[in-house]
Formats: structure tokens, sequence, C-alpha cells
């Protein structure tokens, strides 16, 4: 990771932020895996107004190299100056607006979530093993015998 010379201020407000944070919701579906994740949308809306609020700002940019991969600078500016940046790379699958939006979109919603310190709401898998999580009611047992 890159950051200015001193980190203390972004740092402390970074820590006050993450306190206000919540989980990002899991409201975007995937119909490919038949699940549900946490979108960009989601991912901002957890943590961006605590950012905000603390004095930081953030900035994605987004760019291509010459062998088609995408990458994507994600950089924390604190109010007082001090900041912390970093790079992710990743390859769309064709060269198509879609599949190079679309790398754009994960690259930055998994930059902020990590920056930012954003964990998805988690349902301890159980959607995925196909269990709600509320309890099942329980059935009535008479008094001093069994069913």
């Amino acid at each position: 990771m890159k950051h200015s010379e001193q980190i203390n201020e972004i740092a402390t407000s970074l820590a006050l932020a993450q306190s206000q944070m919540k989980g990002a919701k899991k409201d975007a579906a995937n119909p490919f895996f038949k699940s549900k994740y946490a979108d960009l949308a989601s991912v901002s809306a957890a943590c961006m107004d605590a950012l905000n609020h603390h004095g930081i700002a953030v900035v994605q940019a987004p760019s291509t190299g010459a062998d088609g991969a995408v990458s994507v600078e994600t950089m924390l500016l604190h109010k007082s100056g001090q900041w912390m940046s970093e790079t992710v790379t990743g390859k769309p699958k064709d060269d198509g607006p879609q599949a190079l939006g679309s790398v754009i979109t994960y690259l930055r919603r998994y930059s902020l979530a990590a920056f930012a310190g954003v964990a998805p709401e988690d349902d301890d898998a159980e959607a995925a093993e196909g269990r709600d999580k509320k309890p099942a009611a329980t059935k009535a047992v008479k008094p001093g015998g069994f069913d």
C-alpha cells in the first residue's frame, strides 16, 4: 500500500469511521450462481457516510494497460492532506464494453470494501444450505407424554 509520509490522522479518522459502519447488504442477485451479493452501491452505502463524516473522501480511477488488463486505483484522502492508495488489476473476459465495465465495477467494489473494512452481511451460509435463519416452529408437547 502506498501512503503519505504520515498517516496518524487518516488512521484515527478511519478507525472512528469503521466504528460506525455496518455490513453491506447482500441485495443484488447473481442468477448464474443463484446467490445474492453486496454490490458496489451497497458497499458504498455501508461506508461513505461514516468516511465522509470523519473527513475522508474516496477517489477511484480506472485505467487500462496495453495487454487489456484493467486497473482501479483507490485512494482515501483525508482533510489533513494525508492519504492511502492501492491499485488492483483484473482482466476482462473479452474486449467488449460490458466486460470492461463489469471488471471495473468488480474491482471498485472489492477495493472499496477492503480499504473501508466493510464486509457483506453474513447469513452464516444458511441461505446456501437452504435453511432459514429463523428457528423452526416447535410442536407443542403434551405434558407428561410424547406424540
